[in-house]
C-alpha cells in the first residue's frame, strides 16, 4: 500500500528499472526453463526406477512360486526342492496314496498322525482294499525271489512295509515290489519291548494308506504256501482278525503277570499268542493309538515277561475279543521244545511236507463256520530252502 507521494515516485522509479532492463527478464526465463527441465529429468530416472523395482519384484515372484515353495514329486510332500512344476500335496491322491516313506516322523508323531480315522463312511474315491506286507527283519530276505513271485500280477491289491536293523539298505533292484519299501527303524531287541514297538511301527506306517484293510506281520523267514488271488480273498473276506490269544496258567502264561499292573489290568484278562499277527483295519487302530495300557508292557513286562507274546493277545482279549478269530495264520513246528521253533533247510523241502501243512487235517473257525484252510503263511525256513521251494511254487503252491 502506497502511504505518500513519496513512497509512489520510488515504486515507479524501481519498476522502470526492472522493465527497461532487458537482462533481468532473460535470466528469469532461464531459471525457468533450468527448473522446469531438472524436474522432468528427475521424474523420469524415478519412474525408471519404480518400473525395475516392481518387475523385479513380480520375476523374483513367479521365481518362488515355481521351484522354491514346490515340493520335488508326490512322493517328497513336505520337502522343499528345486522343482520347474508345483505339485499340490493335499490332492486326493497324495492322501490316500502317500509314498514318503522316507519321513523324519517321531513313533509319537507318526502314531498319532496314523491313528487318525475320517468320520464319513462313504470314501470320495473308487477304494479298492489291499492287504499290507509287513517284514519284521534282522537283514536281507532271503525270500524275496519267492516272494517277488507271489506279488507278480496282483500290484494293485498289496503294498509292502520292511523294517531292517538301522542304517542296513535292502539291496534291490528298482523293478522289484520290495523297492524302495524300508521305512525309518530303531535299533530291536529279542525278548524286548523294541520287538513290540517295531511291530506297532510297521502298524502305523502301513495305516498311513488308507486303502490297506488287512495287515500282515512276517518275518524273513516266511513263506507264502497259497498263491496270492488265494491269500487275498481269504483275507479280505473274513469278518474276523486273526491274533493268538488264550490263557496259559503255566509259569510261560499267568506266571509272567505282574501285580502292578492293577488295576488297569487283572490276571484274569493276561493272555499269551504268538506275535506273527494278523489283524484288520479297525482293530490296528486302537493298537497304535493306545496311551494307557502299552507304558504298564514297557514299565512291568520284561524278561522272562514278553511283550511281543501278551501285548496284543491281552489288549484285544480286553476290548475287541469278539473280533478275534483267536488264532494265527502262520504255521509254525514247536514239537521239539525250547525257546525256538524248528527251522527247515532244503533237504527238507518236499511237495508232500507242504502239502502237509496246507492240508494238515485240522479245522478252525472262519465266518462263524469252520474251514480246513487254516494256515496261509508259513515259517521257519533256512535261506537253503529257497531252490526247491522255487521248484515246487507252481505246481504246489500255485504261483
Amino acid at each position: 500500500m502506497v502511504r505518500n507521494r513519496g513512497d509512489k515516485e520510488e515504486l515507479d522509479k524501481l519498476s522502470g528499472t526492472c522493465i527497461r532492463d532487458p537482462s533481468v527478464r532473460i535470466v528469469r526465463i532461464v531459471a525457468c526453463l533450468v527448473v522446469f527441465v531438472t524436474g522432468v529429468v528427475v521424474g523420469l530416472i524415478s519412474g525408471s526406477h519404480v518400473d525395475r523395482y516392481f518387475a523385479s519384484r513380480a520375476s523374483s515372484s513367479s521365481f518362488y512360486r515355481g521351484i522354491a515353495v514346490s515340493p520335488s514329486s508326490s512322493a517328497d510332500c513336505g520337502i522343499v526342492r528345486l522343482v520347474s512344476e508345483r505339485t499340490d500335496c493335499l490332492s486326493i491322491d497324495n492322501v490316500v496314496n502317500p509314498n514318503a516313506w522316507d519321513h523324519s516322523l517321531s513313533d509319537e508323531e507318526l502314531f498319532w498322525k496314523a491313528s487318525m480315522v475320517p468320520r464319513m463312511r462313504v470314501y470320495p474315491y473308487q477304494r479298492v482294499p489291499k492287504v499290507s506286507f509287513m517284514y519284521l527283519t534282522r537283514g536281507p530276505l532271503p525270500f524275496l525271489p519267492l516272494w517277488e513271485r507271489f506279488f507278480r500280477g496282483h500290484e494293485r491289491l498289496f503294498s509292502i512295509y520292511v523294517h531292517t536293523p538301522p542304517g542296513y539298505y535292502l539291496n534291490v533292484s528298482s523293478d522289484s515290489v520290495f523297492y524302495g519299501r524300508q521305512i525309518p527303524s530303531q535299533k530291536v531287541s529279542w525278548g524286548s519291548v523294541s520287538l513290540t514297538d517295531a511291530e506297532r511301527r510297521l502298524l502305523a506306517n502301513a495305516l498311513l494308506d488308507f486303502s490297506n484293510e488287512r495287515f500282515v506281520l512276517l518275518s524273513e523267514s516266511c513263506i507264502p504256501i497259497y498263491n496270492f488271488q488265494t491269500v487275498y480273498e481269504y483275507l479280505t473276506g473274513s469278518k474276523h482278525s486273526f491274533v493268538e490269544s488264550y490263557d496259559d496258567p503255566t509259569r510261560y502264561g499267568r506266571g509272567r503277570y505282574s501285580r502292578r499292573m492293577l488295576p488297569e489290568i487283572r490276571l484274569h484278562q493276561w493272555r499269551k499268542g504268538s506275535q506273527w499277527f494278523e489283524l484288520n483295519r479297525a482293530l490296528a487302530i486302537p493298537l497304535i493309538a493306545d496311551t494307557k495300557y502299552y507304558p504298564l508292557f514297557r514299565k512291568y513286562c520284561k524278561p522272562s515277561c514278553y511283550p511281543d507274546e501278551h501285548y496284543f493277545p491281552t489288549y484285544l482279549n480286553m476290548f475287541h475279543g469278539r473280533e478275534n478269530a483267536n488264532r494265527t495264520v502262520t504255521w509254525v513246528d514247536w514239537s521239539l521244545g525250547g525257546p525256538h521253533p524248528a527251522s527247515f533247510g532244503r533237504e527238507n523241502i518236499t511237495a508232500s511236507f507242504i502239502e502237509s501243512i496246507r492240508n494238515n487235517g485240522t479245522q478252525c473257525p472262519y465266518n462263524f463256520d469252520t474251514t480246513y484252510v487254516c494256515y496261509l503263511f508259513a515259517r521257519k525256513f533256512a535261506p537253503s530252502a529257497l531252490e526247491p521251494l522255487l521248484n515246487l511254487s507252481l505246481t504246489v503252491m500255485g504261483f
